[in-house]
């Protein structure tokens, strides 16, 4: 269920050409997180509005967009947010 959380919340803020999502929760079985019912998740996501903006001003607009998931439905978050540009050239 968190995993269609995370989509529509980042569909929403960035409206992006490329949204992947992997859920790694299973993996993490056993772990502090994991115990206090945080997932453990990835997500790459290809928009617009990272063009131009460094690695931890996408990161923080990421977290942003997830708002309050950060603070128990999200243990750990992988990021790979990339612009159209970065895309094109392979980057993924």
């Amino acid at each position: 269920m968190t995993s269609e959380v995370i989509r529509k919340l980042l569909n929403d803020a960035f409206n992006p050409s490329l949204l992947e999502i992997i859920d790694n929760s299973t993996a993490h079985a056993g772990h502090a997180g994991a115990r206090s019912g945080g997932g453990h998740y990835h997500v790459t996501l290809v928009a617009e509005i990272f063009e131009g903006r460094s690695l931890v001003q996408r990161h923080q607009l990421v977290y942003n967009a997830l708002g309050d998931l950060m603070k128990q439905q999200i243990h750990a978050l992988g990021i790979n947010a990339l612009s159209p540009s970065e895309q094109t050239k392979g980057k993924l």
